[in-house]
């Protein structure tokens, strides 16, 4: 059915028949034009299940985190950033914990010109920790800081459609973008969105630590600790419950159980899941699983010799034997994936794309093809990717050799692993984080010059389809569009994704939290804001 079509009625007939999601119905208004009333109208913030009670100095240890973090909005570059991101600044909008779209800092937005005209109505009386007024020229500055033309920022090519951005008055941010964009107010609620004050220039002052969250950083030492003191001025009254904060960088699993059963911390991320059995029954301690978009990669380098053939790609995704891996890396607490990043969890995800399996002949076929009868290659690997990277990375490498692949795997060290091997060698282990839209991981992971593009993947077909998607108004249209792209990256990308994994962390018994959103990892990182103790 074509949104251009529907009325706000239609809409929420099919919202309440169940014949679409929130997410579809936020959707289908924007790409109508329809007003602000109509979008936020569709849900509220999520309140917790249980009444919240304030108190309390939260500690927790993260495997993410590294000497080279930075505040930078536009290098956001790990979970431990983000954690912090979202702490201590506020973004337009939120994705709840049901998925849904909820107001934020933007009290309302509403599309017209189909889509490519935003108007963003900024809420009044939100005070940044140093006490000054938030209004429109900070969010401009904020979104501007991704589209400096010397801007490395990862965001950049989120906000490369945008033509123009001013504030209108002290309370509206008006924004005109080159071509249709429905997803526009889902990519707002992204961690590098977060507001910080503008300077009298309109560039950005991110350096001073200033937000407008639920909780003041007050220590920041790179890739060890980050501390945190409640805001006691935060405009939001449901969330921020913790007195106090310490985020600490724990990259070893071991370390960061111990911590906890301990009680040297109240939380942990990314469980050793070969012992999570005994783990799960030690006093004291609760372990929490979500199923979502978290998958873990192989990217090569597409630039690169020998990975720029593609039949060297295509031998090398025959060659992965992920169901192996699937039970000797994440012990079942995952499913299988098949070499693209959208699944399930995502609008448009397309179900009829055949399983890609572990295939000698077919590795082996493609080897020729490439002209060659062997293959000799290198594959950096750290824990700090992801638990148990190295050990998949050795999974591989035996699964591989079958196919006459010698993988060579060089254990790279966990500190510094994202600004020296990531990006760098042509071919490592890695991960990424589920994003509100198909469009925002495509976008981020997988256009042509994208900065966190890492497999430098640059291919004119998916790259013009993917503009086309992000502005087409029939929904039928746009998911054909979206199966060719996942097609585009399954089949020619340079990216081996073996398992979609579950999050899987722990607390004390003694912290409670709501509905756990699945959007990223530990409660979509903003578990400051939405965790207190019971």
């Amino acid at each position: 059915m074509a949104s251009d079509r529907l009325s706000t009625a239609d809409v929420f007939k099919a919202l309440s028949a169940g014949k679409i999601t929130r997410r579809d119905a936020v959707m289908l208004l924007a790409m109508a034009g329809m007003g602000g009333s109509a979008l936020t109208g569709l849900s509220s913030p999520v309140r917790a299940a249980a009444t919240p009670k304030s108190g309390g100095h939260m500690r927790f240890a993260m495997a993410h985190g590294e000497v080279a973090d930075t505040l930078d909005p536009g290098h956001v570059n790990n979970g431990y950033t983000t954690v912090i991101a979202y702490a201590m600044t506020n973004t337009l909008t939120e994705v709840a914990t049901d998925g849904s779209l909820v107001p934020k800092l933007a009290e309302s937005w509403e599309a017209s010109e189909g889509a490519s005209k935003w108007v963003f109505r900024i809420r009044k009386g939100v005070e940044f920790h140093n006490g000054k007024t938030l209004t429109a020229k900070d969010v401009v500055a904020s979104i501007n800081h991704h589209r400096r033309p010397d801007s490395t920022s990862s965001a950049k090519p989120i906000v490369s459609s945008i033509v123009s951005i001013e504030p209108d008055g002290g309370n509206a941010v008006v924004i005109k973008l080159e071509s249709g964009d429905a997803d526009i107010p889902f990519k707002f609620s992204t961690f590098s969105f977060g507001i910080y004050p503008a300077n009298e220039d309109g560039s950005l002052n991110w350096q001073g630590m200033i937000g407008a969250g639920a909780y003041k950083l007050t220590k920041f030492v790179p890739g060890e600790r980050a501390e945190f003191i409640k805001n006691p001025n935060y405009w939001l009254t449901d969330r921020g419950f913790f007195d106090s904060g310490e985020l600490l960088s724990v990259k070893d699993v071991t370390a960061r159980q111990n911590a906890l059963l301990a009680g040297e911390v109240d939380g942990i991320d990314r469980l050793d899941l070969s012992t999570l059995g005994e783990f799960g029954k030690s006093p004291g301690i609760k372990v929490d699983e979500v199923s979502g978009k978290l998958h873990y990669t192989f990217p090569m380098l597409t630039n690169t010799a020998p990975f720029s053939d593609n039949n060297v790609r295509l031998a090398l995704k025959h060659a992965i034997d992920r169901e192996a891996m699937l039970e000797a890396i994440l012990f079942g607490h995952g499913v299988l994936g098949n070499d693209q990043p959208i699944t399930s969890a995502y609008p448009f995800f397309a179900a009829d794309i055949e399983q890609r399996t572990y295939d000698l002949d077919k590795a082996r076929f493609y080897l020729k093809q490439a002209g060659m009868e062997t293959l000799d290659v290198k594959l950096s690997a750290a824990n700090a990717a992801f638990t148990r990277a190295t050990d998949a990375a050795l999974i591989y490498q035996q699964s591989a050799e079958k196919a006459g692949i010698k993988i060579n795997v060089e254990r790279e060290p966990d500190d510094g692993y994202w600004t020296n091997i990531w990006q760098k060698k042509p071919w490592c282990a890695a991960y990424w984080f589920g994003t509100p839209t198909p469009d925002d991981i495509l976008t981020q992971a997988y256009s042509g010059g994208a900065s966190w593009n890492d497999t430098a993947w640059n291919n004119e077909r998916f790259n013009t389809v993917l503009k086309q998607a992000r502005s087409e108004l029939d929904q039928t249209k746009r998911a054909e569009m979206y199966r060719e792209l996942q097609l585009l990256v399954r089949d020619e990308g340079g990216a081996v994704i073996p398992l979609f994994a579950n999050d899987v962390f722990a607390t004390s018994d003694k912290v409670a939290h709501g509905k756990l959103a699945n959007n990223y990892e530990v409660d979509g990182r903003m578990f400051f804001d939405r965790w207190w103790f019971a």
